[in-house]
């Protein structure tokens, strides 16, 4: 009797409609129906999406194929990739060096005016470029601000050389950094740092030996950002540093130069630009999936 009680309805085996996972499978149906996009949101996506990648794709169908081995073994082409790699570099150094800790400042301290200081920090992002190279010029020109002194007391010129441009990358790719890292400072737990700190390490060695271990992934991402953004700088290093071949002209002001006068060089540029940044997103995509 017990087993035919065992046999009711109640301990009845799975149906042909129950779940595999065993979830209720009118509610998985819900969820597969929930992500099917509606036709009035569905159409302006595709719009959308077709906007971005047509001038990709318009970039590759007239890529000068047949003549692209010519034009990128140019000695003006590689001169200026060489002086854009080196810059762009140079500028993630510098941005590493003082956003690290500016970013550490705004996420793990707390002082009056810091919004501003934040707001202050991201002004590059929406800011003009060519704004930014107006004000590089009128802070380390020969008579900027801070420029005079330099000029007069050291002989230090800026403008117009290859340290203009580190200078004007910088001012530009920086903020990517500092946003990045100061995010995952937020998100990164301080108990770890103060346990550091309470075991004798001073709060220097637990940043050096705890913190920044934990936002390394932080640190990369923003790092690579801000290369990309920097490798891609125009507006502010043609103000600032000028379009000098060999001594100020990186890839997007030899990619500019060439569309005046030869536009089949000018794509050929533009190819390996493309070909950086998809590089760049191809070494980012295990963080965003993570992140997704």
């Amino acid at each position: 009797m017990t087993g035919a009680r065992g046999q009711g309805p109640g301990a009845a085996g799975p149906g042909p409609h129950a779940s595999p996972a065993g979830g209720p499978p009118r509610r998985r149906a819900r969820r597969t129906a929930g992500r099917r996009a509606p036709l009035p949101l569905l159409i302006p996506a595709a719009v959308g999406l077709a906007f971005l990648l047509l001038p990709l794709l318009a970039l590759l169908v007239r890529a000068p194929w047949r003549s692209l081995p010519e034009q990128l073994t140019s000695p003006e082409v590689w001169q200026a990739l060489r002086l854009s790699l080196v810059c762009a570099t140079a500028a993630t150094a510098l941005s590493l060096l003082i956003g690290v800790p500016l970013a550490w400042l705004l996420a793990r301290t707390d002082f009056p005016g810091r919004g501003v200081v934040r707001a202050l920090v991201t002004l590059p992002l929406v800011l003009p470029p060519v704004v930014g190279g107006v004000a590089l010029l009128l802070a380390f020109g020969r008579n900027g601000v801070v420029g005079q002194w330099l000029d007069a007391w050291f002989g230090i010129t800026l403008p117009f050389t290859t340290t203009g441009v580190v200078l004007a990358e910088t001012f530009v790719a920086m903020p990517f950094l500092v946003i990045s890292v100061e995010g995952t400072l937020r998100a990164a737990d301080p108990r770890y740092e103060e346990a550091a700190m309470t075991l004798g390490a001073s709060r220097f060695t637990a940043f050096r030996r705890v913190t920044l271990p934990l936002i390394a992934p932080g640190v990369a991402a923003g790092s690579v950002l801000a290369w990309a953004r920097a490798l891609g700088e125009f507006g502010a290093t043609i103000t600032f540093a000028g379009n000098f071949p060999g001594r100020t002209q990186t890839m997007p002001l030899a990619v500019y130069l060439a569309l005046q006068n030869d536009p089949a060089a000018a794509i050929a540029l533009s190819l390996v630009l493309l070909a950086v940044s998809i590089a760049v997103l191809a070494g980012m995509r295990d963080r965003w999936m993570r992140a997704s």
